[in-house]
């Protein structure tokens, strides 16, 4: 929700022609909110799926012995989330500089509702690693924790086959169902998660983004939270 409306309003106003409604102090809070939002909602998603596969997998349960003590690691976890990407998104306060500035274009990156110095390139390079590896961690275990309860969804309808081959019901097992939800379920997360940092990238490399491709990514970032 946070991601949405940080995002979303801002940019709908803008898209309806609406200017200079966000002041310096308005334009940081939002960016700075919307990143913040963003990391978190990758990262407890990731922390689901992660929780998930430890329940589900009984060898997996049993080296971690998390079965009792999982809500106590849920909720330190979802902290430590929610102050990394605090601490990481800070240069945004001092990134984002206020509203559009139409006499000095040239120095700016342009967003729709807000404006910022064109990074340099050690900067933009730094900043680009760290969020590649957060972000590339944080899909590698959601596709990862995801093959591993498909994995033991497939095992445990091989083991109960002979059981339902009995059975005169042509229903689609339950555990096919489930290998459904979440084969859709992270193809949707990673397909939108990718699309939009490309999209992203994109964008910082143009001097001056088009409208559309600008609205499109607005767009298409909001798929994940969806």
């Amino acid at each position: 929700n946070l991601v949405l409306c940080s995002k979303g309003i801002p940019q709908t106003l803008a898209a309806f022609g609406l200017e200079g409604f966000l002041d310096g102090a308005g334009c940081k809070l939002v960016f700075y909110l919307h990143r913040v939002a963003r990391g978190v909602s990758l990262s407890t998603t990731c922390l689901l799926g992660g929780f998930q596969a430890i329940k589900l997998c009984p060898s997996i349960s049993r080296w971690m012995e998390l079965q009792i003590r999982s809500p106590k690691c849920i909720v330190f976890c979802c902290f430590l989330c929610w102050a990394l990407h605090l601490v990481v998104h800070s240069y945004i306060v001092r990134y984002i500089t206020g509203p559009v500035n139409s006499k000095n274009k040239s120095m700016d990156k342009i967003y729709l509702y807000c404006s910022s110095p064109i990074p340099g390139r050690l900067v933009f390079s730094v900043m680009a690693v760290i969020f590649l590896f957060m972000d590339g961690m944080c899909l590698a275990l959601m596709v990862w924790t995801s093959g591993s309860m498909v994995l033991v969804l497939h095992r445990h309808k091989q083991r109960v086959q002979h059981i339902r081959s009995c059975s005169l019901s042509p229903r689609t097992s339950h555990e096919t169902r489930a290998t459904h939800t979440i084969l859709s379920l992270v193809s949707m997360f990673v397909s939108f998660h990718a699309l939009a940092a490309i999209l992203s990238y994109w964008i910082t490399q143009i001097q001056n983004p088009s409208h559309w491709l600008r609205s499109i990514s607005a767009l298409v970032a909001s798929g994940f939270p969806t």
